[in-house]
């Protein structure tokens, strides 16, 4: 059953330009290939975190709202766990 979500995701504050643009189109990749739907995304930029994640004390903070099933979600979530330039995420289902 496709579903509405949204992720938030925060970046290491110390990427290049060049770095975190291919990061994001990586994330938005995983999302079609996997029979989702971008709807949009959310470029918060850089922001100063409420503690300190490993020696940061500021992030780059991007929300993008998709359309998908659970195993796309699944595919999300691993792939966030082993992308060390992601320094905390959050995937959220949004009400009907």
């Amino acid at each position: 059953m496709v579903r509405d979500y949204e992720t938030t995701f925060i970046l290491r504050p110390d990427l290049e330009e060049e770095t975190r643009e291919a990061l994001i189109e990586r994330i938005k990749n995983i999302v079609t290939d996997n029979n989702g739907e971008i709807v949009e995304v959310d470029i918060w930029g850089d922001r100063k975190l409420a503690y300190e994640i490993n020696d940061f004390r500021s992030g780059y903070y991007i929300v993008m709202n998709f359309k998908g099933e659970a195993d796309l979600v699944n595919e999300l979530e691993r792939n966030f766990k082993i992308i060390d330039n992601v320094l905390r995420y959050l995937i959220v289902r949004k009400e009907d």
